[in-house]
């Protein structure tokens, strides 16, 4: 018999926050560390971190998935295809309130490859990763 290792649980627990954020009426924001696997507009990065809000009225066409957070975005008007590996997820949270959960970011797991998608979405800055815990910041 072999042992397999357990699935995250952090694409279950993203989803569970986003559905309460929805269904409390509230705007659901997610913060990414941007690695080169990342599909954002770099331009609205700021120190290799990008806030979000994926909400379904910032969103079209939303998945959730294992891997990947996939939507159409826009930005000043044009829609942008966004992909976001759950791995570079640093929280997700209501912005009206703050509420919600915070992730460790694996250094591991966040890519140090895929230099010709970083090219695709714009010019990549390196990631900033601080030490300890992730922070979130109310952004108004």
């Amino acid at each position: 018999m072999t042992v397999t290792e357990p699935t995250s649980t952090k694409p279950y627990l993203l989803r569970a926050i986003y559905e309460w954020c929805v269904d409390s009426g509230f705007t659901p924001y997610v913060s990414v560390v941007v690695d080169p696997q990342t599909r954002v507009p770099m331009e609205y990065a700021r120190d290799g971190e990008i806030v979000l809000n994926i909400g379904p009225l910032a969103t079209s066409h939303l998945l959730m998935g294992n891997d990947f957070i996939e939507c159409t975005a826009r930005f000043s008007g044009v829609a942008r295809e966004l992909l976001i590996p759950v791995t570079a997820v640093a929280a997700i949270y209501a912005r009206e309130n703050g509420h919600g959960m915070s992730f460790e970011i694996d250094k591991n797991a966040v890519s140090a490859g895929g230099k010709d998608q970083a090219r695709e979405t714009g010019p990549a800055k390196p990631p900033k990763h601080p030490g300890g815990k992730p922070t979130l910041r109310r952004i108004k």
